[in-house]
């Protein structure tokens, strides 16, 4: 979430983060720390110069079939769907199909998806894409979430008031020092990655990277969006961030960050486990090691191996404190 302040400008330094939930009591919870801006998260997908607005709704059907009513464009998803003879989706390519149809698929998932995957969509499994909203109403807002916005000077306020008063160290190796930051308190919340707290012992866990370009533009608006996906598979890059519209800015420059994706490495950041059979049964033994560690709370995308949105992780946040603070 960590921001860096360039001229005014909050900068992703790890890509967009976009704040939504449809949680009122996870709302009010980051509330209390920082107020938000009504910043609504509309991308627009980029194919070859050809834009299309996400996600896949009425405006994008119009665009793709020439098509007017949403009754058009679910039989025109049908057609597709029975011509490419899915019954049961076996794979990412099957299900996106079965979900947009081809043209669609061709056109805005295929290249994007492959890029982000570094394999073909016939090999990245059916439950990758079933988040995909896909509506029949000409709303680009991405997200269904009753809340959305982005914290009104950048997410370090709602980083700073979270950590208010508390003491902070950093640079620190934790695994290598464990037993001296064990004696410090009677129970140590783990939110680093689960393989390394037990030295890869079983094996390493799979992520997928990411790297990114941050360029400034003596312009004052490059794209007119805060995010545009390019979707061919010949553009190295999986989207441009232009950040300053994540909360409405009129400087006369702006910055934009190019994202790659990239292969991983351990000692890497980590972005995307890869969720295949072999590191799910990875992670099944690492857990089971977990449950014998005394007074250690493992939690957060690489302590439980799994990709979170924000809102998902306070919530999961909170309910660990509720169990916590029951057993005391």
């Amino acid at each position: 979430m960590y921001c860096e302040e360039k001229e005014g400008i909050h900068i992703h330094r790890y890509g967009a983060h976009i704040f939504h939930t449809s949680d009122k009591k996870i709302w009010d919870y980051v509330s209390q720390f920082v107020e938000f801006n009504n910043y609504v998260n509309s991308p627009v997908a980029n194919y070859k110069g050809e834009l299309y607005n996400l996600p896949f709704n009425m405006n994008t059907f119009a665009k793709t079939w020439d098509v007017i009513t949403p009754v058009e464009a679910a039989a025109k998803i049908a057609e597709q769907r029975a011509a490419a003879g899915i019954k049961e989706p076996r794979n990412l390519e099957e299900q996106a199909i079965s979900l947009i149809g081809t043209d669609i698929y061709t056109k805005l998932i295929k290249g994007y998806t492959e890029k982000q995957w570094g394999r073909s969509c016939t090999e990245l499994p059916a439950f990758i894409i079933k988040r995909l909203p896909v509506r029949y109403t000409f709303d680009n807002n991405y997200y269904s979430d009753r809340y959305q916005g982005i914290p009104v000077g950048g997410y370090n306020k709602l980083i700073n008031a979270l950590l208010d008063g508390i003491e902070v160290r950093l640079g620190i190796e934790y695994n290598k020092e464990r037993e001296k930051y064990k004696g410090l308190a009677h129970t140590v919340v783990y939110s680093g990655a689960i393989d390394e707290y037990f030295g890869y012992k079983l094996g390493c866990l799979e992520y997928r990277g990411l790297r990114f370009e941050t360029e400034r533009l003596a312009e004052q608006n490059h794209q007119g969006v805060a995010v545009m996906n390019y979707t061919d598979r010949e553009t190295p890059w999986t989207r441009i961030i232009e950040h300053k519209h994540f909360e409405f800015g009129t400087q006369p420059v702006t910055y934009i960050t190019r994202e790659y994706p990239a292969e991983w490495k351990p000692g890497d950041e980590a972005y995307y486990p890869v969720n295949n059979e072999r590191n799910k049964n990875l992670y099944k033994q690492y857990t089971e090691l977990a449950a014998g560690e005394k007074n250690v709370i493992f939690g957060g995308r690489l302590a439980e191996y799994k990709y979170y949105d924000m809102d998902d992780v306070i919530s999961s946040a909170l309910k660990a404190v509720e169990k916590l603070l029951r057993t005391i």
